[in-house]
């Protein structure tokens, strides 16, 4: 059949590269190139009509054997499906047993535990419950007993401060009464102070009037013409 082909694209080759006759539309070719051409196919032709008959003859039977063939892998294949159906259809049924099996066995075992931990629960309220009532009982008598000592600590500490407010007092009276006397004694000591300090100036004003006359006798003397012929001089009292 190759054949065939190649001798008819040589045979197209030849006329297109033939050379034209002028005036006309024909062409010079190589007759012996063109018949020898010509007899390949006339030989190649009959072998391959053959070969495509033969398979044109044998297409029915081609098509019903494939046809069996196919319709033979289908029902094996549906055979196949419908047996793999049923094991996954019993596998699945073992496994939802099993699985309800379990879940039972899973709820059988979370009751009894859910039953246990209930009972554990209220056994330990109980005693949780009792001890908190004996230390209720036991921080209300030790709170009892803080109130009624802070209460006897109170009493003596108001006892102790009003015995230092008397003390206090009385330590506020006798530094009142011994400023008292200290500012008495320095008034009286004040006054002594400007007695003697007048007393003092009295006298001295008495010694300066003394002085003061005793001079003025001295000038007056002084003044006084002076007994010279007796040769005695006049003798002057100082003291006035």
């Amino acid at each position: 059949m190759y054949r065939v082909f190649e001798a008819l694209d040589e045979l197209v080759t030849i006329v297109e590269e033939a050379r034209g006759v002028p005036m006309t539309s024909g062409c010079v070719v190589p007759r012996g190139d063109v018949l020898e051409l010509l007899d390949d196919v006339r030989d190649a032709l009959p072998g391959e009509v053959d070969d495509a008959q033969d398979v044109l003859d044998k297409r029915d039977e081609i098509v019903t054997k494939a046809r069996t063939e196919a319709e033979s892998a289908v029902g094996g294949a549906n055979s196949e499906a419908e047996r793999t159906l049923a094991q996954a259809t019993e596998q699945a049924e073992r496994m939802v047993a099993d699985a309800q099996a379990r879940a039972e066995q899973l709820m059988a075992d979370a009751h009894a535990e859910s039953d246990r931990a209930v009972s554990a629960g209220q056994a330990e309220y109980q005693h949780l419950t009792e001890r908190s009532r004996a230390e209720s009982e036991r921080m209300v008598q030790a709170g009892r007993e803080a109130y009624d000592r802070a209460v006897e600590e109170a009493r003596a500490e108001q006892a102790r401060l009003v015995a230092q407010t008397e003390v206090v007092q009385a330590a506020h009276a006798e530094s009142a009464r011994i400023v008292d006397e200290a500012h008495n004694e320095a008034d009286r000591q004040r006054m002594e102070c400007d007695a003697y300090v007048d007393g003092k100036l009295a006298e001295f004003s008495e010694l300066l009037s003394g002085t003061l006359r005793t001079v003025d006798s001295g000038r007056n003397h002084l003044r006084a013409p002076s007994n010279v012929g007796n040769g005695r001089t006049a003798l002057y009292d100082y003291q006035g």
